[in-house]
């Protein structure tokens, strides 16, 4: 009796129901699917389809292997008689080995008496699966990635994650070992995953098949390499996502917001990019701005660009009931559906649905507004708030897309969202692109989304989340990154310790992917309009200048070192875009035979050769840096110099902080912190 069937880059095994396919997919790289329902399903969620690549397949009576390069699957099929149900049982079982013939990854044992499964399809009503995939770890290993969570955690060895999207998370489910392998569960269901001592399980809580991906690298770039390779490569970031960007909420006005443009004007300060926030339209959905505020937006636009200045406009998915076009998108299906309940999925300044961007229809219709209202008056970068979607209440059972129950295809969502816009701007023209978004999904880098970690709170700890929510995000695949510098909410613009806070945001911005400055500052201020009915209302100032002489001294300071680095950051973006590299990577990612790095979650490479340390204490003054092995080390505020594989005291008073060139690199920054 054969065991597999073979072809020329696959192996298939076949048993008690269950079809089970791994096939080469890019180099060094192997696809692992399996259904109880038939035939595998070519789903391209994320996986673009792959390079050909030369494999080496063997069978040998009940062992098989299939060998790509660097990574080797091996699979044991066996049967058995089973005494309790009186049948033959069928299994086979997968191990994942590198090059030198280490295991990297095995599926779970049976445990003999236990019975246990590493591949379990639990039926649920309509012909889907609740599915566990189990695997047995290495020793040893740290774990790096899965997107966006609100932890400071840079090993995610002993975490459990869902696998969902919220606001401030952005759930992106691959994983890279210090063991050697990349892991992607392609798989875009509601879920979660845990990454214990003893054990690795994915859960999706609905789907029609297991559908994994791995790849084996002996560096962290080898296998970020072989992920850009298999999910996309972020575009070629346009030259105005180098600079500065000024933002808050909200500039409420045209006249408000150039004013602001035209003060960067008169005191020669840099800025690429300013930001028109919600609600610069009538209704929610509109996808306009509102003519009693926003008299003349292509003048406005033309005015910024005379200037050197980009304008960004906030879009956000949802359709008010009350917006002008509500009924016409409710009635050919081009909103979310709610299973049960109301019909209303969000209620911000009244009932709003979503639009449904996983409908292609969808995306083409609102692309034709969005494009008139905005694109066509020279309008081309925008902002894509809400993108997770941000369900009034995090029901996910509860709502169906075009592409599927949200249960079963949520995840994908912020991923079609970005791709609504990526689209409509490359068909009309466009030649680079990047849009800010607040959630991403596998995939998003190559629709040109900029990722930000979202309402975050103004605090130290909330400060600290947000360097290994970079870090990850960049293992994750998604080298374009930002915050909001200062936090989101709770920062008061009079208040000595939010303003320290700020600062020391500000110097951890200069050394972002994006700089950019946003945050819902207090006081709060009321809008209204002419006839006195209330408008969305809007923080206090939040430009370079409205915290005080001292601080605008070293937030300026900042702007003019980004502004020195536009040709440094603008190499990074290449090779984000060429080879997948991340912008903000690990001080692991450029030193992974340093053990050390390994554990550094509060410094990080700005790129291969800066070292950034950001100060995330209040009233430090000085902090410890690890300096790596196998460099020398130049300090970029006082130009000492420090051979590596020691840790330091680093001066770091308010207006300093710990940057370190590697090995004599970018010499003309010496001095400039």
């Amino acid at each position: 009796m054969n065991q597999f069937e073979t072809a020329k880059d696959a192996i298939t095994w076949r048993g008690d129901g269950e079809t089970l396919v791994v096939q080469a997919w890019g180099r060094d790289s192997l696809r692992v699917r399996s259904t109880r329902a038939g035939e595998v399903l070519d789903t391209d969620f994320a996986l673009l389809e792959p390079e050909p690549v030369d494999v080496e397949i063997t069978v040998d009576g009940d062992t098989a292997t299939i060998v790509n390069g660097g990574v080797t699957a091996v699979l044991h099929a066996s049967s058995g008689y089973d005494w309790q149900t009186q049948y033959t049982v069928f299994r086979c079982t997968l191990e994942f080995r590198d090059a030198q013939g280490r295991t990297l990854l095995r599926e779970l044992g049976d445990g003999q008496a236990l019975k246990l499964t590493a591949r379990e399809f639990r039926p649920l009503p309509g012909g889907a699966h609740r599915l566990r995939a189990a695997f047995e770890p290495v020793a040893g290993e740290k774990l790096y990635g899965m997107g966006q969570y609100q932890q400071a955690i840079l090993d995610l060895k002993g975490s459990t994650f869902e696998l969902a999207h919220r606001n401030s998370q952005a759930s992106v489910p691959f994983v890279m070992s210090s063991a050697g392998y990349g892991f992607f569960w392609h798989n875009p269901a509601i879920g979660s995953a845990t990454f214990a001592a003893n054990r690795t399980e994915w859960i999706a809580e609905s789907t029609e098949q297991l559908d994994y991906w791995i790849t084996a690298g002996a560096t962290p770039a080898a296998i970020a390499s072989a992920y850009a390779a298999a999910t996309g490569h972020a575009p070629v970031m346009p030259e105005y996502g180098l600079g500065y960007w000024q933002c808050k909420l909200r500039y409420w006005n045209q006249e408000q917001l150039l004013e602001v443009a035209r003060e960067h004007q008169r005191r020669g300060l840099p800025l690429d990019v300013i930001v028109a926030d919600f609600f610069h339209w009538p209704k929610m959905g509109d996808f306009r701005f509102e003519e009693e505020f926003w008299p003349d937006p292509a003048a406005m636009v033309d005015e910024l660009k005379e200037m050197g200045v980009e304008l960004m406009v906030s879009v956000w998915p949802q359709v008010s009931v009350e917006s002008e076009n509500f009924a016409a998108f409710k009635k050919d299906n081009l909103l979310v559906r709610t299973e049960r309940g109301l019909d209303v999925q969000m209620s911000f300044l009244g009932p709003s649905m979503f639009l449904d961007a996983t409908n292609p229809r969808a995306r083409e219709r609102a692309w034709e507004i969005l494009k008139r209202n905005y694109f066509d008056l020279g309008i081309k970068v925008f902002w894509l708030d809400e993108a997770e979607p941000e369900y009034g209440v995090y029901d996910f059972d509860n709502y169906r897309y075009h592409a599927g129950p949200n249960v079963q295809v949520g995840n994908v969502y912020p991923q079609a969202f970005s791709r609504m816009f990526y689209e409509g701007q490359r068909a009309a023209g466009q030649e680079e692109v990047v849009n800010l978004v607040r959630c991403a999904w596998a995939g998003s880098q190559r629709y040109g989304a900029l990722v930000w970690s979202g309402d975050i709170h103004s605090s130290w700890a909330d400060f600290r989340k947000q360097i290994t929510a970079g870090l990850h995000m960049g293992v994750a695949g998604i080298p374009w990154f930002t915050t909001d510098i200062g936090g989101f909410s709770g920062g008061n613009i009079e208040d000595p310790g939010f303003r320290e806070l700020l600062v020391r945001w500000f110097q951890f911005g200069a050394f972002c992917p994006v700089m950019r400055m946003h945050g819902d500052r207090q006081p709060w201020q009321p809008v209204k309009a002419a006839d006195g009915s209330d408008r969305c209302g809007s923080g206090s100032a939040n430009e370079l200048w409205s915290f005080g002489d001292e601080v605008y001294e070293i937030l300026v300071r900042y702007v003019r070192l980004r502004e020195a680095m536009r040709p440094y950051t603008r190499r990074l973006m290449t090779e984000a875009h060429e080879s997948g590299q991340p912008v903000m990577r690990g001080v692991f990612h450029e030193f992974p035979q340093d053990p050390v790095c390994w554990d550094l979650a509060d410094q990080y490479m700005f790129g291969p050769d800066l070292l950034v340390a950001p100060v995330v204490e209040a009233h430090a003054t000085e902090r410890r840096v690890y300096l790596p092995e196998g460099a020398s080390w130049t300090d970029l505020h006082t130009g000492a110099s420090f051979e590596g594989g020691q840790w330091i005291e680093a001066a770091a008073p308010i207006d300093v902080i710990p940057v370190f060139a590697r090995d004599g690199a970018l010499a003309e920054l010496v001095g400039t912190i």
